[in-house]
């Protein structure tokens, strides 16, 4: 099947960003908000990035206002009824996600692929709400998604093969690298990445080294762009938290469990740097 026309519920900045690499990968774009008062938020960003890769010659005026010019927002799901793929990047719940692809089932053509871009959420239970399970699948992006090239293809039990290579197909279409994974819990990378993230908070827990030194051995001794510390503050600790009890609840593996000190600094709002404060002072300006 030929895509051309992308749907992207959500504007917050997983929605956005994969708004922006799918109009600058030739697509035409609708992305969808609960409000306008949200929906202008989120392109007011999303024309203030294409401006600023445009000042540091990332792209030129005319390629900026090419990409501007495929993407329309709204506020009403039924808007999505002309698109060949629904990414749907809206918070982390499982029971409105079942309700919205219950909704794009009945709103979109037959043909259409509806995808999650969740990193913790039953896949699965989504195919199972729509009458057309076989073209649901999950495209999980990373963030920053303009900047990070991944993008985990997940495939439920129900998943056809054509929507999954259509899928994957339109991934590369974008200017990202997929991968194949199956539909269970964190999938490929939050599978390995969540538990060495709550080993390093055990490791700081227990007294063996600092913050510091321990995010410097990371990056010293194995080479990762950046330490366990500094990660956790820009994913925050809140996410980390939500996926690691997902995670806990599906495997009850104690590996997964979030350490104390991660449950008591998101009770606190020390999330990262969204509040400006997680296990690094960020300074009133990321606020």
């Amino acid at each position: 099947m030929a895509i051309r026309t992308v749907g992207v519920i959500g504007c917050g900045l997983m929605g956005s960003g994969i708004t922006q690499v799918a109009a600058q990968g030739g697509f035409q774009v609708v992305v969808v908000e609960a409000n306008d008062e949200l929906l202008q938020r989120g392109l007011g960003k999303l024309k203030q990035t294409l401006d600023g890769l445009v000042e540091r010659a990332k792209i030129d005026a005319k390629q900026r206002d090419a990409t501007w010019g495929r993407i329309s927002g709204t506020v009403k799901l039924e808007d999505l009824k002309g698109c060949d793929l629904v990414v749907e990047a809206m918070t982390e719940n499982q029971a409105l996600k079942n309700e919205t692809f219950a909704k794009l089932d009945r709103i979109c053509p037959p043909h259409a692929l509806l995808a999650s871009n969740t990193s913790s959420c039953n896949v699965t239970a989504m195919a199972a709400a729509t009458k057309r399970p076989g073209k649901v699948l999950g495209l999980h992006f990373f963030n920053p998604v303009p900047l990070m090239k991944l993008v985990e293809v997940v495939r439920t039990i129900l998943t056809e093969d054509e929507a999954a290579r259509a899928a994957t197909e339109w991934v590369k279409a974008a200017g990202k690298v997929p991968v194949q994974a199956k539909d269970s819990t964190a999938f490929i990378v939050n599978r390995l990445l969540v538990p060495y993230l709550l080993d390093a908070i055990r490791v700081y827990e227990g007294g063996l080294a600092t913050i510091e030194d321990i995010d410097q051995a990371m990056k010293l001794g194995c080479g990762y762009p950046m330490g366990p510390f500094t990660l956790l503050d820009l994913v925050g600790l809140d996410t980390t938290m939500y996926v690691a009890e997902v995670m806990f609840d599906e495997f009850r593996e104690p590996r997964y469990a979030p350490p104390p000190l991660l449950k008591r600094m998101v009770m606190a709002g020390h999330l990262g740097r969204k509040t400006g404060k997680g296990f690094y002072d960020h300074g009133a300006q990321n606020r």
